[in-house]
């Protein structure tokens, strides 16, 4: 289990906050496998966790292309590469495999150094084209892409 840190914000909110929710749902994953609980329960909370980190990506790529980034499409392969991973892993889990516990460590791994890595890369773009906006402009944006986007 990890603890959200200042460490790992990249000094946007609205994705700091995403950030935040993936690491709480890949805690309860952990959570679920201390607890010895059902495998129905953890598949739920797994396909909840594969669902948002979905969504996190198009959000964060939107973001991207919104704020002019040019490494867009380098970012967009390593989210491809890491979806198809998660995605494997989780068919792997559905079937019977008994891997929750390597996917949560996976993931918490992959998305520390991704945060790190990758996401403080296209910060300081952000910040300055979009979030050095109007604080309307910044707002109806972040709004209207998070209802079209995000499920719940």
């Amino acid at each position: 289990m990890i603890a959200w840190s200042s460490a790992f914000e990249i000094g946007i909110p609205v994705i700091d906050k995403q950030h935040q929710r993936i690491i709480e749902y890949i805690n309860r994953v952990e959570q679920l496998k201390c607890e010895s609980s059902n495998r129905e329960q953890t598949s739920e909370i797994l396909a909840m966790l594969v669902d948002y980190t979905l969504s996190h990506f198009e959000f964060e790529e939107a973001l991207m292309e919104e704020a002019g980034y040019r490494e867009l499409e380098e970012h967009q392969l390593t989210h491809r590469a890491f979806v198809q991973q998660l995605e494997s892993l989780h068919a792997r889990f559905k079937s019977g495999e008994p891997i929750a516990s390597k996917l949560a460590q996976m993931l918490m791994h992959w998305l520390l150094e991704h945060i790190k890595e990758d996401d403080s890369s296209y910060a300081p773009i952000v910040k300055e084209n979009i979030l050095g906006q109007e604080p309307d402009y910044h707002l109806n944006w972040v709004q209207q892409m998070s209802q079209r986007i995000f499920r719940h």
